[in-house]
């Protein structure tokens, strides 16, 4: 049986209905009673995700458990100490949930970790690989790296099969932040000032990583191995608008500005991030992924964006 925890969130759900339309036996982890799942989907309500939480109830009879629930990566983080925040929920909250799930039993233990583990940026042409020294830079990817040094240290001593994933940006239907904004400028028309960026970027459709994951359960080749995940196809900020509007069938309004004008204006806002991601490059190398599991995206970019664009809300 499979446990999936964060099984409400963007992937985890996501995860739920594809293992719930393949017959796989599964329970989903909620903080709450009355969540809709698919039928006969076990559900087992859990606590926040700390160092003290009892897993033993979730853990019954669990052979694998896919970790997606954390604290995220937020633009405008409240918490007086985000790193302490991050190590909180991110490192001592997994780090228990996988020495309970070692010691009943589970034989493999999948985590949803970030690129953000290998860094922020990539030299154009100059791809992320799985195997890269990790460089995190804020409180999100430094606790996803220090969520996996704890786990590989526990499967070392347990025998407990570890895999991890770490994927570029998701999209796909219900997508929320900037990338369901920049869809929704475009469904209204609005001219964007992003029509001369040059820079490359790996994006993957929740398709696409649901079913590496999904790949991980069982896979031999996984064990105790981390991917990355990509659709296999980089495109540039003024590329990726304009085929998201072609798959909205909106033209993309792109005003051609270049990217360092537009990172002095959006530093001089305190924008200085959102200008990074929207004109600065982050590409992943997928080829190990592709050759130890034999896995290539189902989705082609186009779509993925088209599913996206049909399930973005009004």
């Amino acid at each position: 049986m499979i446990l999936v925890t964060g099984a409400t969130g963007f992937v985890g759900s996501a995860i739920v209905v594809r293992l719930a339309r393949e017959g796989i036996e599964m329970r989903a982890c909620v903080r709450r009673d009355g969540v809709a799942m698919p039928d006969g989907v076990q559900t087992v309500l859990v606590g926040d995700l700390t160092s003290d939480a009892d897993w033993s109830q979730a853990l019954a009879g669990i052979g694998v458990v896919v970790h997606v629930a954390a604290r995220v990566h937020v633009m405008d983080d409240t918490a007086a100490d985000p790193l302490v925040e991050f190590r909180r929920i991110n490192v001592q909250g997994t780090l228990n949930l996988a020495r309970q799930a070692s010691t009943s039993g589970v034989r493999r233990f999948v985590f949803i970790s970030s690129i953000k583990v290998n860094g922020e940026v990539t030299k154009l042409g100059i791809p992320f690989s799985a195997d890269d020294i990790p460089a995190p830079l804020d409180p999100y990817g430094i606790s996803k790296m220090e969520a996996e040094q704890g786990l590989r240290e526990i499967a070392a001593q347990t025998g407990m099969e570890l895999v991890i994933i770490r994927p570029p940006l998701v999209y796909g239907p219900g997508v929320r932040a900037n990338f369901a904004a920049m869809m929704r400028w475009l469904r209204r028309g609005v001219p964007l000032p992003l029509g001369a960026i040059h820079n490359q970027r790996s994006l993957v459709a929740l398709d696409n990583l649901v079913d590496l994951i999904v790949t991980c359960l069982t896979h031999p080749a996984a064990a105790n191995q981390t991917f990355l995940v990509s659709d296999g196809e980089d495109v540039s900020t003024t590329e990726l608008l304009r085929r998201m509007g072609k798959a909205m069938n909106r033209p993309a309004r792109l005003v051609p500005v270049s990217a360092g004008w537009l990172e002095q204006a959006a530093a001089l806002v305190g924008k200085r991030d959102m200008a990074q991601r929207l004109c600065g490059s982050l590409q992943v190398d997928i080829q190990k992924t592709r050759q130890l599991l034999g896995w290539k995206p189902p989705l082609t970019l186009d779509q993925g964006l088209k599913k996206a664009a049909e399930g973005l809300a009004p």
